[in-house]
């Protein structure tokens, strides 16, 4: 059974940084592309990051270009966000990401519907 954990989460003030982290179980982490996500309150579920499975490829949403980072540890199966320079428009839950089926070394998605397994989310509150 696929299992996606996040942790990281938390209160920060406005210019601060955070890492979240996506710890993964149940299958070869390698052969998946894995994408990050957020949704604000009454707002819908956006991409944030997304990363191909060989993790040379990578996307960025442009509300956080240049201020966070995606990468993966395919050794310990896990995905991390860095997020740095924080903005109080950045505050929402954050969830990762990872398809059912295999996909191309360079591929990755920003749909979430090509998206099958997702997990519990983690809170991030950012203050002005």
């Amino acid at each position: 059974q696929v299992q996606l954990v996040e942790s990281g989460g938390g209160l920060v003030q406005a210019g601060g940084s955070l890492r979240l982290s996506c710890a993964t179980s149940g299958r070869t982490f390698s052969l998946y592309h894995l994408g990050w996500f957020r949704q604000a309150p009454g707002k819908e579920r956006e991409p944030v990051a997304a990363i191909s499975s060989s993790g040379g490829n990578t996307y960025y949403a442009d509300s956080v270009k240049g201020r966070f980072t995606i990468s993966r540890d395919n050794a310990v199966n896990t995905v991390s966000l860095q997020m740095n320079s924080l903005k109080p428009e950045d505050t929402a839950v954050y969830y990762c990401a990872a398809p059912r089926y295999i996909s191309g070394r360079d591929f990755y998605s920003t749909e979430k519907e090509d998206y099958d397994y997702w997990g519990q989310g983690t809170q991030v509150t950012v203050s002005s």
